[in-house]
């Protein structure tokens, strides 16, 4: 077994193990965050059958996937980093969802992009939870207002996004995101990475973005 599909395999059942002790329902699907790592890297996740890969550079993705995804239609790209309005004609065009909606500007692009390849694109909206200046993410006041501006303007948000202050005890945060969620209606959440994904996963997060502990470290 290749070392990337042995450390999945781990997560995986560490994650089982974990919820099962605590009694909780939840089957999260795993985003390996594949960015910086070349394909031939990925291919053994691949070939293994995993399915959801996040980048958070649209250019880096396009060259990387466009060719895999027509041979693979199985395959669903996360974009996960910061979204630029001048590059979500082609982040539409590739990826399948897009975690890191936080402003109405960006929300309107992608609908108009989408309407223009007649594409619906799952989308999870960015909240800044630990008011961070030099973090993306909308403010948790104005959030309800851009939930109803995207509805407004039919995009199909699944639900929220969060990453938590670096350093503190995530717990707090992950429990408000799950609360704030619920109250919304929404049935998904994006939350969980290397450090803190059981963590996230015991507070009902759906997908969790996982790179180094699968992949190993970046250089």
């Amino acid at each position: 077994m290749h070392n990337t599909v042995k450390n999945l395999v781990d997560i995986e059942s560490n994650i089982k193990d974990y919820l099962n002790k605590l009694n909780i329902n939840n089957n999260p699907k795993i985003v390996a965050v594949s960015k910086t790592f070349k394909i031939e890297k990925i291919l053994p996740l691949i070939e293994h059958g995993h399915k959801d890969y996040g980048e958070n550079k649209v250019q880096e993705a396009v060259e990387k996937w466009t060719e895999i995804k027509k041979v693979n239609s199985q395959l669903k790209l996360h974009m996960i980093g910061k979204l630029q309005t001048n590059k979500v004609k082609y982040a539409v065009k590739i990826f399948d969802y897009i975690h890191s909606v936080d402003s109405q500007k960006l929300a309107k692009k992608i609908s108009d992009e989408e309407k223009k390849i007649n594409k619906k694109i799952k989308i999870f909206l960015q909240v800044n939870i630990g008011d961070e200046k030099q973090k993306s993410g909308i403010n948790k006041k104005d959030l309800s207002q851009l939930v109803s501006y995207c509805k407004d303007i039919e995009l199909d948000i699944i639900g929220l996004m969060c990453i938590p202050p670096l350093n503190l005890d995530p717990e707090k945060y992950f429990d408000e995101i799950k609360t704030l969620n619920k109250s919304l209606g929404f049935t998904e959440i994006s939350m969980g990475m290397s450090s803190d994904y059981l963590i996230a996963t015991k507070h009902l997060s759906t997908y969790v973005r996982i790179g180094s502990s699968i992949f190993g470290q970046r250089f």
